[in-house]
Protein backbone atom coordinates (compact mmCIF):
# COMPACT_ATOMS: atom_id res chain seq x y z
CA UNK A 1 0.00 0.00 0.00
CA UNK A 2 1.18 3.49 -0.78
CA UNK A 3 0.97 6.53 1.47
CA UNK A 4 -2.13 7.93 -0.30
CA UNK A 5 -3.99 4.71 0.51
CA UNK A 6 -3.04 4.86 4.19
CA UNK A 7 -3.87 8.59 4.24
CA UNK A 8 -7.43 8.00 3.03
CA UNK A 9 -7.92 5.22 5.57
CA UNK A 10 -6.74 7.57 8.31
CA UNK A 11 -9.12 10.33 7.14
CA UNK A 12 -11.98 7.83 7.12
CA UNK A 13 -11.18 6.66 10.66
CA UNK A 14 -10.59 3.09 9.49
CA UNK A 15 -8.84 1.96 12.66
CA UNK A 16 -11.70 3.27 14.81
CA UNK A 17 -14.32 1.67 12.52
CA UNK A 18 -12.49 -1.64 12.65
CA UNK A 19 -11.97 -1.50 16.42
CA UNK A 20 -8.18 -1.29 16.13
CA UNK A 21 -5.74 0.60 18.29
CA UNK A 22 -4.40 3.80 16.68
CA UNK A 23 -1.51 3.27 14.26
CA UNK A 24 -2.01 -0.51 14.19
CA UNK A 25 -3.44 -0.84 10.66
CA UNK A 26 -0.14 -0.29 8.78
CA UNK A 27 1.50 -2.98 10.93
CA UNK A 28 -1.34 -5.44 10.22
CA UNK A 29 -1.15 -4.79 6.47
CA UNK A 30 2.64 -5.16 6.46
CA UNK A 31 2.45 -8.44 8.42
CA UNK A 32 -0.26 -9.84 6.13
CA UNK A 33 1.80 -9.03 3.03
CA UNK A 34 4.89 -10.67 4.55
CA UNK A 35 2.95 -13.82 5.41
CA UNK A 36 1.42 -14.02 1.94
CA UNK A 37 4.83 -13.57 0.32
CA UNK A 38 6.43 -16.21 2.54
CA UNK A 39 3.60 -18.63 1.81
CA UNK A 40 4.48 -18.44 -1.87
CA UNK A 41 8.25 -18.53 -1.33
CA UNK A 42 8.42 -14.83 -2.30
CA UNK A 43 8.50 -15.41 -6.05
CA UNK A 44 7.01 -12.88 -8.44
CA UNK A 45 4.40 -10.38 -7.28
CA UNK A 46 2.25 -10.72 -4.19
CA UNK A 47 -0.70 -11.53 -6.45
CA UNK A 48 1.21 -14.50 -7.87
CA UNK A 49 1.36 -15.98 -4.36
CA UNK A 50 -2.37 -15.66 -3.58
CA UNK A 51 -4.64 -18.27 -5.13
CA UNK A 52 -8.43 -18.57 -4.95
CA UNK A 53 -8.20 -20.87 -1.94
CA UNK A 54 -6.10 -18.37 0.00
CA UNK A 55 -8.48 -15.53 -0.87
CA UNK A 56 -11.46 -17.63 0.19
CA UNK A 57 -9.74 -18.44 3.48
CA UNK A 58 -9.01 -14.77 4.14
CA UNK A 59 -12.59 -13.77 3.32
CA UNK A 60 -13.97 -16.52 5.59
CA UNK A 61 -12.23 -14.91 8.55
CA UNK A 62 -14.79 -12.10 8.46
CA UNK A 63 -18.24 -13.56 9.04
CA UNK A 64 -20.12 -10.51 10.37
CA UNK A 65 -22.08 -8.89 7.50
CA UNK A 66 -21.72 -5.36 8.92
CA UNK A 67 -17.97 -5.80 9.22
CA UNK A 68 -17.82 -7.23 5.71
CA UNK A 69 -19.54 -4.09 4.36
CA UNK A 70 -17.17 -1.86 6.33
CA UNK A 71 -14.10 -3.72 5.10
CA UNK A 72 -15.30 -3.58 1.48
CA UNK A 73 -16.09 0.15 1.73
CA UNK A 74 -12.68 0.95 3.26
CA UNK A 75 -10.89 -1.33 0.81
CA UNK A 76 -12.50 0.38 -2.15
CA UNK A 77 -11.61 3.81 -0.77
CA UNK A 78 -7.98 2.77 -0.30
CA UNK A 79 -7.79 1.08 -3.70
CA UNK A 80 -9.11 4.19 -5.43
CA UNK A 81 -7.04 6.67 -3.40
CA UNK A 82 -4.07 6.85 -5.76
CA UNK A 83 -6.21 7.09 -8.89
CA UNK A 84 -5.00 3.70 -10.10
CA UNK A 85 -6.61 0.34 -9.43
CA UNK A 86 -3.87 -2.27 -9.51
CA UNK A 87 -4.65 -5.78 -10.74
CA UNK A 88 -4.12 -7.20 -7.25
CA UNK A 89 -6.51 -4.67 -5.73
CA UNK A 90 -9.17 -5.56 -8.29
CA UNK A 91 -8.77 -9.28 -7.57
CA UNK A 92 -9.15 -8.80 -3.81
CA UNK A 93 -12.18 -6.50 -4.14
CA UNK A 94 -13.89 -8.89 -6.53
CA UNK A 95 -13.12 -11.81 -4.21
CA UNK A 96 -14.69 -9.94 -1.30
CA UNK A 97 -17.78 -9.12 -3.35
CA UNK A 98 -18.08 -12.74 -4.44
CA UNK A 99 -17.42 -14.48 -1.12
CA UNK A 100 -19.48 -12.05 0.94
CA UNK A 101 -22.14 -11.64 -1.77
CA UNK A 102 -21.90 -7.84 -1.59
CA UNK A 103 -22.36 -5.16 -4.18
CA UNK A 104 -21.20 -1.61 -3.57
CA UNK A 105 -23.41 0.01 -6.21
CA UNK A 106 -20.59 0.16 -8.73
CA UNK A 107 -20.09 -1.82 -11.89
CA UNK A 108 -17.52 -4.55 -11.61
CA UNK A 109 -14.06 -3.00 -11.52
CA UNK A 110 -12.41 -5.97 -13.16
CA UNK A 111 -14.62 -7.80 -15.64
CA UNK A 112 -12.05 -10.55 -16.31
CA UNK A 113 -11.63 -11.03 -12.57
CA UNK A 114 -15.38 -11.19 -12.06
CA UNK A 115 -15.56 -14.06 -14.52
CA UNK A 116 -12.95 -15.85 -12.37
CA UNK A 117 -15.52 -15.97 -9.56
CA UNK A 118 -18.64 -16.63 -11.61
CA UNK A 119 -20.29 -20.00 -11.13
Amino acid sequence: MCSSEFDILKRLGAERELGLEPHLLPHIVHTLCEELLLGGCATGSLLDNVDDSTLASLMAEISDPALQRTVLRLSLAAARADGHLADGEAVVVEAARHHWQLVDGQESIAPATARRYAA
